[in-house]
């Protein structure tokens, strides 16, 4: 008999909930991208940094910016999910008049002992973003900042998430898109095929913009937006932007990944300059933003008129006059 543990922390309760069984859609299982496991241990190792918070600029970016979209629905929510939310870098931008009270989840303990304190009520729940363990019809509001990127099961968690809104709930969520760290991408692989006669993929798959759409359709939301931003970080070479990636958990934990040899990741940074390098002698990194906002059907919804039922051709624009200016 599987059982859950309660303890308190500091700024939090925390529920730590036993894991399930692997997602299973149609009677297949799904792909079997990630390790998660080893992201588990990632996140874990980058809470523990003595220096973190000097790795979490991306996600304090990211999170303001949900929050923002949070603000732009004129209503309070009374229950919301954090969904792989870390230390609550969207809940730190969040008011107790928008949102009374929160679940906040991620897939590592140590992320969660670490949450910032805010002036939510906040339930901090241990739970994989894959397997959400929540009744349906339970939350007015899922927000999630880039944590669904690592998803084996994107379209299964997107399904799980729109599950537990209640009808007319809401889901706000920013994910890393597929042209992200293009400039590392491109330089690795350029040295690999140099070094070694081959390359293999270092740098995670990442979802198209134009896919995402598609995606919160299948998994029943309605009224979609789907918006992107582009974010580029200057950094002194190619080591510091991978020393940042592993302070943000965001190394590559795919299940082919295999190690860079030195020789390799040498040339990479010489290739990384040579193409990417900037005046001042430092290179970019760029991360594409995917943001998303569905909602879950209700009857109140405003809905798209039946066909044939216009009154008006708009062909008939063409007959319109102009009006004329008077003297």
């Amino acid at each position: 008999m599987s059982r859950s543990l309660l303890l308190r922390l500091p700024g939090c309760w925390s529920l730590s909930v036993p894991r399930r069984g692997l997602s299973v859609s149609g009677g297949t299982s799904s792909m079997n991208v990630f390790d998660r496991a080893m992201k588990r241990r990632q996140r874990n190792w980058a809470a523990a940094l003595r220096d973190g918070h000097k790795y979490e600029y991306l996600r304090e970016e990211v999170g303001g910016r949900v929050a923002d979209r949070v603000y732009d629905i004129a209503r309070t929510f009374p229950v919301a999910l954090d969904v792989g939310g870390g230390k609550s870098h969207v809940a730190e931008h969040l008011s107790k008049d928008v949102v009374e009270h929160l679940i906040l989840t991620d897939v590592s303990e140590e992320t969660l002992k670490r949450s910032r304190r805010t002036q939510i009520p906040t339930l901090c729940v241990q739970a994989d973003e894959e397997f959400l363990p929540f009744k349906e019809n339970t939350f007015d509001l899922v927000v999630s900042s880039l944590s669904l990127h690592w998803i084996n099961d994107l379209p299964g968690a997107l399904r799980q998430i729109q599950q537990v809104l209640k009808p007319d709930g809401v889901f706000i969520g920013a994910m890393v898109g597929g042209e992200t760290l293009y400039e590392l991408r491109c330089s690795l692989q350029l040295a690999e095929t140099e070094r070694e006669g081959g390359f293999s993929p270092h740098v995670s798959p990442f979802t198209a913009v134009t896919d995402l759409g598609n995606l919160l359709g299948r998994a029943g939301f309605n009224m979609l937006t789907v918006d992107v931003d582009d974010v580029q970080v200057l950094y002194p070479g190619i080591m510091d932007v991978m020393t940042d990636l592993q302070g943000m958990s965001e190394s590559n934990c795919s299940w082919n990944r295999r190690m860079l040899h030195r020789d390799t990741i040498l040339a990479a940074a010489a290739i990384y300059r040579e193409m990417y390098g900037q005046e001042d002698e430092s290179v970019p990194a760029s991360f594409e933003i995917l943001y998303m906002i569905g909602w879950k059907p209700h009857e109140s919804q405003a809905k798209p008129a039946p066909r044939g039922s216009a009154t008006v051709s708009l062909g008939d624009l063409s007959k319109i006059k102009q009006p004329t200016d008077e003297l």
